[in-house]
């Protein structure tokens, strides 16, 4: 039953994070407003949160409620995957810097300001996100069936 209830919360933080991420995409247009650049703020900490939880639920299903360590150590597709996630990550610092830079804005009950060019890094970055979140699904499907086995 525990390794169920722990690829459920794994499968659902997935879920969470591709869902803020795609809200993200949704709310961030030009010109801004001050309840959109409010909620990117937000949705953006609820996506970094999400992130953590999914290598949490990860971490938990690779070193106790999966195959072992040892398959998922010796798996390309999962050296692959976890590579995907990791640039996700990395990807997301600048979104994320965007959006702490308008915390003084807001807090202030302005409007951030950002330049067209910054906004379409900004648009551009977070669809190259939702491209690699969208293969890790692709790259776990081949490494649950076996493939990209490492022999020893």
């Amino acid at each position: 039953m525990a390794y169920a209830v722990a690829a459920y919360l794994h499968f659902v933080a997935i879920f969470l994070l591709f869902s803020l991420l795609v809200l993200e995409h949704q709310l961030f247009r030009l010109p801004l407003n001050f309840k959109r650049a409010r909620s990117l703020f937000r949705v953006d900490l609820a996506f970094g949160i999400a992130a953590g939880f999914v290598l949490v639920t990860g971490a938990a299903r690779a070193m106790r409620y999966g195959k072992g360590l040892d398959y998922y150590l010796n798996n390309s597709f999962f050296h692959a995957k976890v590579g995907l996630f990791v640039a996700v990550a990395l990807l997301s610092i600048y979104p994320t810097v965007t959006f702490l830079k308008w915390r003084p804005a807001l807090k202030a009950g302005q409007v951030p300001s950002i330049t067209p060019s910054a906004a379409r890094w900004v648009k551009t970055v977070i669809r190259i996100e939702l491209l690699a979140l969208l293969l890790i699904p692709l790259l776990a499907t081949f490494m649950a069936r076996g493939l990209g086995v490492i022999p020893q």
